[in-house]
């Protein structure tokens, strides 16, 4: 089993900066792909950002890419999402998910989630 929570979230203007974290417990994260997805209210949840188990392969959803990075210390068993010239769309529920495999945007792929942090972008 792996326990996964993230912090970093919160209230920022537009253009502004926040970094996510994701701790994971109970089980070594080297040997899994994880994930950063997001739901906005009203809306379905999405994927935002996603990388390999060695942190070797990343992939961005096109509205964050050039805006948002994912990285990861197996070493630490966490992962991270830099934000940078955050937008009012942006504003959603985001949570840390991994799964044992190789990367995926499908969210039913994913057998590990966070109870999510909201991250607000003020225009």
């Amino acid at each position: 089993q792996v326990q996964l929570g993230e912090s970093g979230g919160g209230l920022v203007q537009a253009g502004g900066s926040l970094r996510l974290s994701c701790t994971a417990s109970g089980r070594a994260l080297s040997s899994m792909s994880m994930g950063w997805f997001r739901q906005a209210p009203g809306k379905e949840r999405e994927f935002v950002a996603l990388i390999n188990w060695s942190g070797s392969s990343t992939y961005y959803a096109d509205s964050v890419k050039g805006r948002f990075t994912i990285s990861r210390d197996n070493a630490k068993n966490m992962q991270y999402l830099q934000m940078d010239s955050l937008k009012p769309e942006d504003t959603a529920v985001y949570y840390c998910a991994a799964r044992v495999g190789g990367i995926s945007p499908q969210q039913s792929h994913y057998a590990y989630w966070g109870q999510g942090t909201q991250v607000t972008v003020s225009s």
